[in-house]
Formats: C-alpha cells, sequence, structure tokens
C-alpha cells in the first residue's frame, strides 16, 4: 500500500463510484471523496466501500479540489487525483508503488499518465481523444491551476516523471448526460477562452505547450471554421475513422458539436455581454503550503 490519498469529486455518480474505488483499493491508504450535493446514493456507496465522505457547495472543479487539498487533513506523503469515471488497473497500482516508493525522497514531485479512453463502450485507439495529466503530485508541492475548464495541476518545484502505464477512463453515461456535460462545460469554456491570454505562461513545459497550441494556435482560427478544421484533422489525418460508428459519433460531436458550441457562447457573450466572475485563469486558489 502506498503512502497516499485519493482525492474524488462527486455529485450523482452511483455508476461510477465503486466501479472507481475498487480499482484503487490496496493501492491507496485513504480514499477521500468531496461530494457536492448528490440525490443518488454516490455517498451511501463510497462511505460502504470506506471512504471518507465530505460534502462541500461545488463552484468549480479547481477550487473545490483544491478545497479537499487544504480542508481534509490529508497527511501521507502523496496525492492522487482522480475523477469517479476513472479507474486504476492493477498493472498500474503495482508500477505507481514502486515509482512512489524509489521517489520518496528525491526532486520527484509528480508522475504524469495518460487515459486508455472509453466512449459509447468502446476503447477509442485513434483521433487523439485520450488525455495526459500529472494525476499523483507530492503533497504541499501540487495544486489545481484556477480555471473553470482545461484545469491541469502545477507544481512547486521538483520534476514530472512521464508513466508508460495507462489508467482507464470512461466518459459515458448516456448521450442525454453526456450532451447535458458538454453544454455545463461550453460555458466555462468560453469564460476561460475570453480571460486567457496566449501570453500567460506555467512553468510545466508540456502544459504550457499544450496551452500554446489552444490559445495561441487553435482561437486564432476563425470562429466556427475552426472547429471542423479541428474535425478533419483528427478524424482523418489522425485516423479517427478507424474506431467505427462509436468514433465518428465521438468525433463529430466532440470536435464539431461541442467546440461550435463553445463557439455560439464566444459569440453570443461578446455581441450580449453578461457579467461572470473572472478567475485569474492560471493562477493557484492558495499558496502552496510545506508539509
Amino acid at each position: 500500500m502506498a503512502d497516499l490519498t485519493a482525492i474524488i469529486l462527486t455529485k450523482d455518480e452511483s455508476n461510477n463510484i465503486e466501479h472507481c474505488l475498487k480499482s484503487v483499493a490496496g493501492f491507496v491508504k485513504r480514499a477521500v471523496v468531496v461530494d457536492s450535493g448528490s440525490l443518488d446514493d454516490t455517498v451511501e456507496k463510497a462511505e460502504k466501500l470506506g471512504a471518507e465522505v465530505y460534502v462541500h457547495p461545488f463552484e468549480n472543479y479547481a477550487r473545490q479540489f483544491n478545497w479537499a487539498i487544504d480542508n481534509t487533513d490529508i497527511d501521507t506523503k502523496w496525492i492522487l487525483r482522480l475523477d469517479a469515471d476513472e479507474r486504476f488497473t492493477p498493472k498500474l497500482n503495482r508500477r505507481m508503488e514502486e515509482l512512489l516508493k524509489a521517489h520518496e525522497n528525491d526532486e520527484v514531485n509528480g508522475f504524469r499518465m495518460e487515459a486508455d479512453f472509453f466512449f459509447l463502450g468502446k476503447l477509442i485507439r485513434f483521433g487523439g481523444p485520450k488525455k495526459r495529466k500529472v494525476m499523483i503530485f507530492r503533497n504541499g508541492k501540487g495544486r489545481l491551476e484556477d480555471r473553470r475548464m482545461d484545469e491541469h495541476a502545477v507544481l512547486d518545484g521538483g520534476t514530472v516523471l512521464e508513466v508508460k502505464e495507462r489508467f482507464e477512463h470512461y466518459d459515458f453515461k448516456s448521450m442525454d448526460a453526456w450532451i447535458s456535460k458538454m453544454n455545463w462545460y461550453a460555458t466555462r469554456e468560453m469564460q476561460d477562452a475570453l480571460d486567457t491570454s496566449d501570453k500567460e505562461t506555467v512553468s510545466d513545459a508540456k502544459l504550457q505547450a499544450l496551452r500554446k497550441k489552444k490559445v495561441g494556435f487553435y482561437y486564432k482560427f476563425p470562429m466556427f471554421l475552426r472547429c471542423r478544421l479541428l474535425f478533419i484533422y483528427n478524424y482523418i489525418f489522425r485516423l479517427g475513422f478507424l474506431d467505427g460508428k462509436e468514433g465518428y459519433i465521438y468525433h463529430w460531436m466532440y470536435q464539431c458539436w461541442y467546440r461550435s458550441l463553445v463557439d455560439a457562447k464566444i459569440f453570443e457573450q461578446q455581441k450580449f455581454p453578461k457579467p461572470y466572475e473572472k478567475t485569474g485563469a492560471l493562477g493557484a486558489t492558495k499558496p502552496f503550503k510545506d508539509k
């Protein structure tokens, strides 16, 4: 068992929370679930599996996660960021136990991993849907960016180790639920897109390069054309069509429909400005704390 606390944010995750918690059972020393008012039996299932459940009002993902870091008495050496629809595999658990022990007292402060991404029950192998992020970081050395969307862990110094073993991401409940979630995401992505400058920097070179592609390249293309170009690039040139009907649905709905929705909300906000809270897009919500 690793000296590790898993933080899992939930809201109506009854279908996922058991699989998520069972995937890290015997690997993490402690599982902390921060729930934002589930109406189903998410909390009951989490408690039954031994997780410590806290309830806290939701502002955005980053602030909820950082609240968990600051308010759940974490005393382990490492923290795992795990979503309810994500799973660690036995192979990944074994590998991470080895790595956490090997880097217990050196300059490595984080571990970046990539997902095997499942949509409509199918592993999406082509077209670039896999998310890669810092999943585990040293307690006191990592926080999430104060962003509404696309929030990543930022580290207070040290290095990040790339891990080849993958976790699993099951980003699907039903089309109705997925569309509702994408609509909710699109509003926040619109706000971040209008707030974020391509001059802003982060210390993580890989994250900086990713952010530059999005803000400094993608958003420079004409509105409503860029989403179609993104679909053609991923579905045709990155071979997304090889994943069959599920691949087509995913790429069309995410790169065309969702990205068009973001553009529509940007257009609406620019034409009919409505106030919304500014986040200071790339800053941590509170200073890092030494542990």
